[in-house]
């Protein structure tokens, strides 16, 4: 059974370090920078990344929160109700956002929060940072930033903790048999 901790808060912490001095160089500063986190785990972690920068450049770069579940493509298979919590994105017209999550996986999300996005208006650029990329693509979506690469089985569960949302920190896979026993 393969059930351990693959990034400890340590881990997080460097890796969001990392993560930001990337996202500087990669865009020769934060002038035009916005950070868009998505819910849930992708907010903290985009607060993180700007404090991050904050700390090394002097500069404040603003976040924004959004909920992209009316834009899955999955809605009638999550049933009649779906949790829509606010969004508050910032003004993203000519910026570059960094949309930020904890996980990439299918892709599927990161398409629904592209559509999300560009009805707050049309980005010079947008630029993907996730925590953990687990692989098995179902879209042409790739991240620009990433934490770890952590290969996985396709019914395993990356499962990210955050103090600001779970009181723990963490990032552990939980194997395919007990991942469903879980559940």
């Amino acid at each position: 059974m393969r059930d351990a901790a693959i990034m400890s808060p340590s881990d997080i912490r460097r890796a969001i370090t990392r993560i930001a001095h990337e996202i500087v160089e990669n865009n020769r500063g934060t002038q035009g920078l916005v950070f868009v986190g998505m819910l849930t785990r992708g907010v903290p972690l985009a607060h993180r990344i700007a404090r991050a920068i904050a700390e090394f450049e002097g500069d404040e770069v603003p976040v924004g929160t959004l909920d992209v579940g009316l834009y899955r493509d999955d809605l009638t298979e999550r049933g009649p109700t779906v949790n829509i919590q606010p969004s508050d994105v910032p003004d993203v017209a000519g910026k570059r956002v960094v949309l930020v999550d904890d996980v990439l996986y299918t892709g599927r999300t990161v398409r629904a929060a592209l559509d999300a996005l560009i009805n707050y208006g049309r980005p010079e650029r947008i630029q993907l940072a996730v925590l953990v990329d687990r692989g098995h693509r179902e879209l042409p979506i790739r991240a620009d930033f990433v934490g770890k690469n952590i290969p996985t089985a396709r019914g395993d569960d990356v499962q990210v903790r955050l103090d600001e949302t779970d009181g723990e920190e963490f990032v552990r896979v939980a194997a395919a048999e007990e991942a469903e026993a879980l559940s």
